[in-house]
């Protein structure tokens, strides 16, 4: 079956760009989580790790102003369902974000927090300060790589490449970039361990131009 389509006015592409630098900064996410029989042997030990874990990140030198938390929550806790649930007990916790620029400390910052009382490390982020001058920049060379492409299919097709009459933005973080990218050939993702080598700043754009005479 022959394929047509119904009002033709040019091309469109899609093109994407990033940026590699290396992390200025870690964030790390992380809980402290009690289980205990009874409401008040919850709290209170939730409430020591907490302690014992703010006086930790001081030592590590990051300041009360780079650590946002919740404050201490308690639900009981069941195991199982209907008939053959059973009460387990009382569980405490409490969530932090930790912000720090000393990367070459991380590793000996989550031991030591965890020693201190946060259990649970829920995710480790590295990142840079001025993230949007990094995704200007890519969104620039987004637009490169579409022109380019245009260039390309033009100059096959035998026609010249017209004016830009379309320009639509596609979030990086969205499945309709993935999808362009998985049919462009793709990228790398930021890193995400301990060991960081660079983070990658993406930008994606749809570019429609005519053709001209």
């Amino acid at each position: 079956m022959t394929q047509t389509i119904g009002q033709p006015w040019g091309i469109s592409v899609f093109g994407a760009g990033s940026v590699r630098v290396e992390p200025q900064l870690v964030r790390v996410r992380l809980t402290v989580d009690v289980l205990k029989s009874t409401p008040d042997q919850a709290f209170q030990e939730a409430g020591a790790a907490v302690s014992r874990l703010r006086e930790t990140l001081r030592r590590h030198g990051i300041p009360d102003t780079s650590v946002s938390g919740s404050r201490l929550k308690l639900a009981s806790e069941y195991d199982g369902y209907g008939g053959d649930r059973t009460f387990l007990g009382y569980r405490c916790r409490a969530s932090y974000a930790v912000e720090s620029e000393a990367l070459d400390d991380l590793r000996r910052l989550i031991v030591d927090a965890v020693d201190a009382g946060a259990h649970q490390i829920d995710e480790v982020e590295f990142d840079v300060h001025d993230k949007p001058a990094l995704r200007d920049e890519a969104r620039r060379r987004a637009v490169a790589a579409a022109r380019r492409k245009a260039e390309v299919y033009t100059e096959a097709a035998g026609v010249s490449l017209g004016g830009v009459v379309h320009v639509q933005d596609v979030d990086s973080e969205s499945h309709e970039f993935r999808q362009y990218r998985g049919h462009g050939g793709g990228g790398g993702a930021s890193a995400g361990d301990l060991a960081p080598e660079m983070v990658e700043v993406s930008a994606g754009v749809v570019l429609g131009f005519a053709l001209a005479d």
